[in-house]
């Protein structure tokens, strides 16, 4: 096997560090949607006098969501588009950090 000189491994040891922005988007993106729909189903689920009051204050961030079995799959919406946000940008810095050193 042939040896790589300081060029090669330079290039590989970046390639091997590299994040891929979209993955971590759609899984950041999936965790705070299922997260988000999941405790509102719960929540309507368990029911009560005051159902979700505390997750109710969302609506004020979110326009239109409720806590609801339909306000939990807009939720989902809402949730999936911040997390996927929130994915990128940590990718993205992640990546302009390990390019910086090398």
């Amino acid at each position: 096997m042939p040896e790589l000189n300081q060029e090669e491994v330079k290039h590989v040891r970046r390639a091997v560090l590299r994040l891929n922005g979209q993955a971590w988007g759609i899984s950041f993106g999936l965790l705070c949607g299922l997260g988000l729909l999941l405790a509102t189903l719960v929540l309507v689920a368990r029911g009560g006098e005051n159902v979700g009051q505390h997750l109710g204050l969302l609506a004020a961030y979110f326009p239109g969501y409720r806590v609801t079995v339909l306000g939990g799959f807009l939720g989902f919406v809402y949730g999936f588009v911040l997390g996927y946000i929130l994915g990128r940008v940590i990718g993205s810095v992640y990546n302009r950090v390990v390019g910086l050193g090398g």
